[in-house]
C-alpha cells in the first residue's frame, strides 16, 4: 500500500506575476503553474483518497485564513483546504489562480508558509504522512525574515519537506543567472535560500532550493513510482473508461465533463421497442421482461426463452481443483497466456495455510509449476519457414544464385552497415558508456496518454502540446551513427541494386518466380501461342467476370486500368443483382466481392475496390436495382466483404470503427 501524502502548494499571487517575460510569451504566473499544474494532476491522476492536496495564495487581494485577526498575516488566502482533489476543485482552483491587481504591501511569503505549516499540522496531526509544501514565487514581494528560525524549528519538528522554485532565481550548478536583477528580488533570493538551507541542518535532507526553470524542464521525465517488489504485472495506459470510472465516484464531476468527454448523458435511461406500423412512428414501446434473447445461427436468428437457457448453463460451485501438474523440464516460457496466480490459505485457517504449505514445497522438490494459464493443444500454432539461407525448387533443387540469397560482396557491406550502426559506441562522443539505459527508457504509449489526461484536465478546449521530448528520444536513430554510416549505406544500396518504384507501377502486382521445367521449354509460351488471342482492352463480361476480372489485371499497365477494372465489375455487379431471381445470384455477388477485395489489397489499391463498394450499396439502399434488394447487402454483411481498413492497408484512412457503421448502417 502506498504512503499517505499530504502536499500544500504556497503560490505567488501578486501583481508583478502578470508580467510578460519577452522569451516565453507568457506571464510569469502562467509559467509557474506549468509546474502547478502538472504535479497536480499526477497526483490526481492515482485516484488515492490518501494523496491530499492544500492550496494557499498569498498577495491576494482578500484575506482568508486562520490566522487572519494576527498581525502579518494580511493579503493570505486558503484557496484550497487540504483534501482529495478532484476535478471541481481543479476548476475553482484554475479561476482563482490569477495575478491580483492590488499594489499594496500585503502578503507576506514567510507568513504564508506558516499558514501552510499549520494545516499540514491539523489535518495530520500524529499520523503518519509524508508532509511536503512546495513554494513558487517570483521574489518581489515582501519577504520578512524576522523569526524565520522559529519558522524552521517547526518544519523540522513535522518533518516537512520545503521546496522552494523562483521565477528567473540564479541557479549556478544549473548554469541560470538572471541578467539586471533589481535589489529586492536578490535579497529575497539569498533570505529564501537561507531558510531553505537551515532546513537541512542537524542531519535532515528536508529543503531544496531552485530555479523554476530547472524544475519545469523535468516535467517531461516519466515519475517512476515506487513499489514493494512482491507481484509484478505489465502496466497498461489507461483506457477511457478508467477515466469515466475514476471521475463518476464525484457526481458533480460528472454532468460537466463526461458530455464533453463523448456526448455521454449523464441520466442512464434505456428504452426497448418493435416495429408496429399500427401506431405513430411505427414503433411501439415494450418492457425489457417481454424480450428474449436470440443468439446467431448461420444467417438466422435463434430466440432462446430464460427457462432454455438455463438448462444449458453449467452449474459449478466455486473452489479449487488440481488436475495435475506439469514438469518444468517439458514447460516452455511462451506457454504462459497469463501473470502467475497466488494462492494463500483462508485466512485465520492453519490447517489449510499448513496443506498449502506442504503441497508447496512438494511442488518445488518436484520441479513442477502450478497456478497459470496455458494454452490448450488447439492453441498452439506449428508455423514452417523457409530457410533464409538457400532457395529450394518444386524439385528439390538447391539454387546458390537467387534474386533472393546475397553475394558474398553484399554481406560484407552489409557487416560493414551494422557495423557501423552499434549502439554501444554511439554515446562514446559524449563519455557515456553505454546507449538506451533501462532507466532512460520509458513507454511513449504509457506516459504520453498520461501527459494528455493531465493537460486535457487543466486545458478542455486548447490543442493538445508536442510529446515530451524523452519520450520521443528513442524513436530515431542516434545522428552520430547516422552521419558516419552514410558512406557504408550508399555502398550498400549501389551494391544490393536498391531502386526507386515508379509511383505509377506501385500498386502493380509483382510476379512469382516459377520454377524452370525440366524440359527446359519454356511453358507459358507454348500455352499463350496455343490459346486463342484475348484482346488486351477485353471487357469484364457477366458470363464469366472472376477470370475475366484476373486476367484483366495481369495486363495492367498503370493505375488507370486497375480503376477502369473496378469500373465494369461495379457494372457487373449491378446487372447481377438487378436481374436476380429472388436471391438467386447473391451468392455470386458475394464471390465477386471477395476476390476484388483480396486482388486489390494485393495490388495496392484498396481505395478502388472501397469505392466500388460504396456505390454499389447506394444502389442498393436506392432501390435501384429493381426494388429491395437488402437481402444482398445482408449477405455481404454476413461474409465481413465491407470496407477495407487502415489496419488491412495503410494506403486508406478507413478505421474500425467507420467500416462497422458503412457496413451496418
Amino acid at each position: 500500500m502506498a504512503d499517505k501524502q499530504a502536499t500544500v502548494y504556497v503560490i505567488d499571487l501578486g501583481p508583478t506575476l502578470s508580467r510578460v517575460h519577452p522569451s516565453r510569451g507568457e506571464c510569469d504566473l502562467d509559467y509557474a503553474l506549468t509546474y502547478i499544474w502538472d504535479k497536480i494532476t499526477a497526483t490526481m491522476s492515482t485516484g488515492r483518497k490518501t494523496d491530499v492536496i492544500g492550496v494557499v495564495g498569498f498577495r491576494t487581494e482578500n484575506t482568508d485564513n486562520a490566522m487572519a485577526t494576527a498581525d502579518g498575516y494580511e493579503n493570505i488566502c486558503v484557496l484550497a483546504p487540504i483534501s482529495q482533489f478532484l476535478l471541481d476543485h481543479l476548476r475553482d482552483l484554475k479561476r482563482a489562480l490569477v495575478p491580483s491587481r492590488g499594489k499594496g504591501k500585503g502578503g507576506d511569503g514567510f507568513s504564508a508558509i506558516c499558514i501552510a505549516v499549520d494545516m499540514i499540522m491539523r489535518y495530520c496531526r500524529k499520523l503518519k504522512y509524508i508532509r511536503n509544501i512546495v513554494l513558487v514565487t517570483d521574489g518581489r514581494g515582501e519577504w520578512d525574515d524576522e523569526g524565520c528560525e522559529d519558522i524552521v524549528g517547526q518544519i523540522q519538528e513535522e518533518g516537512i519537506n520545503l521546496t522552494a522554485l523562483g521565477v528567473d532565481f540564479d541557479d549556478e550548478e544549473y548554469g541560470f543567472v538572471e541578467e539586471g536583477k533589481v535589489p529586492k528580488k536578490a535579497r529575497n533570493e539569498k533570505v529564501i535560500k537561507k531558510m531553505v538551507e537551515a532546513c537541512n541542518e542537524g542531519g535532515q535532507e528536508l529543503g531544496i532550493f531552485g530555479t523554476l526553470a530547472e524544475a519545469i524542464s523535468e516535467l517531461g521525465k516519466p515519475r517512476l513510482k515506487k513499489i514493494r517488489p512482491k507481484r509484478l504485472r505489465p502496466l497498461s495506459p489507461s483506457t477511457s473508461s478508467d477515466i469515466l470510472a475514476l471521475l463518476s465516484r464525484n457526481p458533480s464531476v460528472r454532468a460537466p465533463i463526461l458530455p464533453k468527454l463523448r456526448g455521454w448523458d449523464p441520466v442512464n435511461a434505456r428504452a426497448y421497442q418493435i416495429e408496429d406500423g399500427t401506431t405513430a412512428g411505427g414503433m411501439m414501446d415494450i418492457e425489457k421482461e417481454q424480450m428474449e434473447k436470440g443468439y446467431n445461427y448461420g444467417r438466422t436468428i435463434v430466440p432462446i426463452s430464460a427457462t432454455d437457457e438455463a438448462i444449458t448453463v453449467l452449474e459449478t460451485e466455486p473452489g479449487l481443483r488440481i488436475i495435475g501438474f506439469v514438469p518444468v523440464e517439458k514447460y516452455r516460457r511462451y506457454f504462459s497466456m497469463s501473470t502467475t496466480n497466488a494462492i494463500v490459505g483462508a485466512k485465520d485457517n492453519l490447517k489449510a495455510s499448513m496443506a498449502l504449505s506442504s503441497l508447496i514445497h512438494a511442488l518445488f522438490e518436484l520441479e513442477s509449476l502450478i497456478d497459470v494459464q496455458v494454452p490448450f493443444s488447439e492453441d498452439v500454432r506449428h508455423y514452417r519457414f523457409p530457410p533464409l539461407d538457400k532457395v529450394k525448387t518444386v524439385s528439390g533443387k538447391v539454387l546458390e544464385k537467387h534474386r533472393f540469397l546475397p553475394t558474398p560482396h553484399v554481406e560484407k557491406l552489409m557487416s560493414d552497415y551494422v557495423d557501423k550502426m552499434d549502439l554501444m559506441v554511439a554515446n562514446e562522443d559524449e563519455g557515456e558508456p553505454e546507449y538506451a539505459t533501462v532507466d532512460e527508457t520509458f513507454s511513449p504509449i504509457l506516459h504520453r496518454i498520461n501527459q494528455i489526461v493531465r493537460w486535457r484536465a487543466v486545458h478542455p478546449d486548447e490543442p493538445l502540446p508536442l510529446a515530451h521530448d524523452i519520450l520521443t528520444k528513442y524513436s530515431y536513430p542516434p545522428k552520430t551513427l547516422l552521419g558516419v554510416s552514410t558512406n557504408a549505406l550508399q555502398k550498400l544500396i549501389e551494391a544490393s541494386d536498391v531502386k526507386r518504384v515508379d509511383p505509377k507501377l506501385a500498386g502493380r502486382k509483382r510476379g512469382r518466380e516459377q520454377p524452370a521445367p525440366k524440359s527446359g521449354l519454356d511453358v507459358e509460351a507454348l500455352l499463350t501461342s496455343a490459346a486463342p488471342s484475348v484482346p488486351k482492352k477485353a471487357k469484364i463480361s457477366s458470363a464469366n467476370p472472376i477470370p475475366d476480372f484476373k486476367n484483366k489485371l495481369r495486363t495492367t499497365e498503370d493505375l488507370s486500368d486497375l480503376k477502369e477494372a473496378g469500373k465494369e465489375m461495379l457494372a457487373v455487379l449491378k446487372e447481377l443483382i438487378k436481374y436476380s431471381l429472388a436471391d438467386a445470384n447473391y451468392g455470386r455477388v458475394c464471390e465477386i466481392l471477395k476476390v476484388m477485395r483480396e486482388e486489390y489489397i494485393e495490388y495496392d489499391e484498396p481505395g478502388i475496390y472501397n469505392i466500388v463498394l460504396q456505390r454499389l450499396k447506394e444502389a442498393i439502399v436506392s432501390e435501384e436495382l429493381d426494388g429491395d434488394r437488402m437481402e444482398c447487402w445482408d449477405g455481404i454483411r454476413y461474409n465481413r466483404l465491407g470496407l477495407i481498413t487502415k489496419g488491412e492497408s495503410e494506403r486508406v484512412e478507413v478505421d474500425d470503427a467507420a467500416a462497422r457503421r458503412f457496413l451496418w448502417g
